[in-house]
């Protein structure tokens, strides 16, 4: 059992509709407050600037810490310098505390993939992928290493409880994307362009169908229900959201919550999908290190509360007892920025 003591201003109290409605609370609280399983996640990360939100992230004792992408920044066909980016993030010092006592695993995004705003038209991506497993320590023979492609699943049992992290990689396999003309849209809509590629598909199907565990978390680089904002994110290949959202009608994997980086904000997306019954979140977590402090707006319809612009890391707080997870948002000094309570069936 994880217990966790914390001083906290609650902003914003946002929780999701019908029986899990509880009242927005504003006021500051001195709490006790008792998690079986804590996760910390995050991504934007420049290796060479101020890192100030590992001693925050250190000071919550997560079970588990997830790198959402953009791990580093190298945006280079160099991979002697995409190696030595790395070595400069490995060696930062609130990092290697966060090694010393977390499991860790990842997925990358453009950055760390080498090209901004790349998929499958990299020419370097195999060997990148060589240089992003040495980062996770992969072993030499761990079948990642023959696979292309990033992803990966693996599953944490704690309290009789199973949490299944399934990592995607929206890098390797995605369709290039082709520029618009249309004012506010970087990019053209693709509603015959895949992101995940045949191969992932199939895996990812398996990984559903076959999942047992209470929680199945899918990691990924960039927005699935935030779609209106112009720049990358599932939406710009509509059919692949459809898919998805398909896998996850006729998996029956239970309690299904998306995970995302890549916009340098943070917020919370949710929507209703027929035959689940809990809502599907997408909580966005970005970033680390810098973050779009000029942020004036941006339309998306399945937002829930705010959007943070600050710098901020993201946290969920199991509780297996009454199948709450408590997603925050915390940035400099730990402070908490925002928080969503959502409850689960088991």
């Amino acid at each position: 059992m994880k217990v966790i003591f914390s001083l906290f201003i609650s902003l914003f109290l946002f929780v999701s509709c019908g029986s899990n409605s509880k009242a927005p609370q504003k006021e500051i609280e001195n709490s006790s407050e008792t998690y079986d399983y804590v996760i910390a996640f995050g991504s934007c990360n420049r290796q060479d600037k101020a890192q100030p939100l590992w001693n925050a992230i250190l000071q919550e004792k997560p079970d588990l810490f997830l790198w959402g992408g953009d791990n580093i920044y190298a945006d280079t066909e160099d991979m002697d310098k995409l190696e030595a980016d790395y070595k400069i993030q490995k060696n930062n010092a609130g990092y290697q505390k966060l090694m010393e006592t977390t499991p860790i695993l990842g997925t990358w995004d453009d950055h760390d993939y080498g090209k901004n705003d790349g998929g499958r038209e990299w020419d370097y991506k195999k060997e990148s992928q060589q240089l992003f497993l040495d980062f996770f320590d992969v072993e030499k023979d761990d079948p990642r290493r023959e696979r292309e492609g990033v992803y990966h699943a693996k599953d944490f049992e704690e309290g009789g409880k199973t949490i299944k992290v399934i990592v995607l990689d929206t890098r390797y396999f995605r369709s290039p994307l082709e520029a618009s003309n249309e004012p506010g849209q970087r990019y053209k809509i693709n509603s015959k362009g895949t992101v995940l590629g045949e191969k992932q598909w199939n895996w990812l199907q398996q990984e559903l169908n076959n999942s047992t565990a209470n929680y199945n978390l899918i990691l990924g680089s960039i927005q699935v229900l935030s779609a209106e904002h112009g720049f990358e994110t599932w939406g710009n290949f509509p059919s692949e959201v459809e898919k998805l959202e398909k896998l996850l009608q006729t998996s029956k994997a239970k309690n299904v919550l998306l995970l995302s980086g890549d916009r340098h904000i943070s917020e919370f997306s949710e929507k209703k999908i027929k035959g689940l019954d809990y809502p599907l979140v997408d909580f966005t977590s970005s970033g680390l290190t810098h973050s779009y402090t000029d942020f004036t707006g941006e339309p998306n319809q399945y937002r829930v509360g705010e959007v943070v612009s600050d710098l901020s890391y993201g946290l969920l707080k199991f509780n297996f007892n009454s199948g709450e997870i408590k997603m925050e948002m915390r940035g400099v000094g730990n402070k908490l920025q925002q928080e969503y309570l959502v409850k689960y069936k088991d």
